[in-house]
């Protein structure tokens, strides 16, 4: 059997390494975030952008944009696939959900990368 690796179908296999990958990468960095606010006494604005400044940190938050972009692209394929059953309906709503999961992956470079 030849499968084409270029292919734009879903793979179970694929979607379950996917959702594993991304969850790791969001549980590190709400860790990591929540250790922030734990340890920090007096958090200031100040404190907020020296976090924030590290290139370190900017590619974590980056890689933590994507992988959660990817997760709710993946788990909303998954939910609405089994919900709803109105093929052009479920195409609409994904549709639209990806369009906004896009565009808080957007808004939230401009707001990294301008720090």
């Amino acid at each position: 059997m030849l499968t084409n690796q270029a292919s734009m179908k879903r793979n179970g296999v694929q979607d379950y390494v996917s959702l594993r990958t991304t969850a790791a990468i969001i549980f590190a960095y709400s860790v990591f975030m929540a250790w922030f606010f734990i340890t920090t006494d007096n958090l200031t604005f100040i404190e907020w952008r020296g976090l924030f400044s590290g290139l370190a940190m900017k590619v974590f938050t980056l890689a933590a944009l994507i992988a959660i972009m990817i997760h709710v692209r993946i788990g909303l394929w998954q939910v609405l696939t089994d919900y709803v059953k109105s093929s052009g309906l479920r195409a609409t709503l994904q549709y639209v959900l990806n369009l906004i999961a896009f565009g808080y992956v957007a808004v939230g470079l401009f707001v990294l990368w301008g720090v």
